[in-house]
């Protein structure tokens, strides 16, 4: 399935998650602007299964689950870096996740 046979909002987010999939997810990264790494799709994954088992990753809970999954510190810049348009919110948009609905990082 392709991203535009998918039904989106007007911000670019999935109406039913279910229609997700790793292509669907490329395309968005494109759309983003995001040439993606393994560690994008750590992230991408990390906030999608997160979201759809009921909690709302914050940019603090990614940065912590990452530093676990790649072995190291990572910071807030670094996300930033990866994820320009906030990690949790991309991550969310890319995952094929509901916008969110937290205000802030933390």
């Amino acid at each position: 399935m392709a991203l535009e046979s998918v039904e989106r909002t007007e911000e670019g987010y999935l109406v039913n998650s279910g229609d997700w999939n790793e292509e669907i997810a490329a395309e968005i990264f494109k759309e983003e602007g995001i040439e993606p790494t393994q560690e994008h799709w750590d992230v991408v994954k990390y906030v999608r299964e997160e979201t759809l088992g009921g909690n709302e990753p914050n940019e603090r809970s990614i940065m912590k689950e990452m530093g676990k999954i790649w072995g190291r510190k990572v910071s807030s810049k670094e996300m930033y870096e990866m994820f320009p348009g906030m990690p949790s919110k991309q991550g969310l948009k890319i995952g094929g996740c509901p916008k969110s609905t937290r205000k802030g990082g933390y």
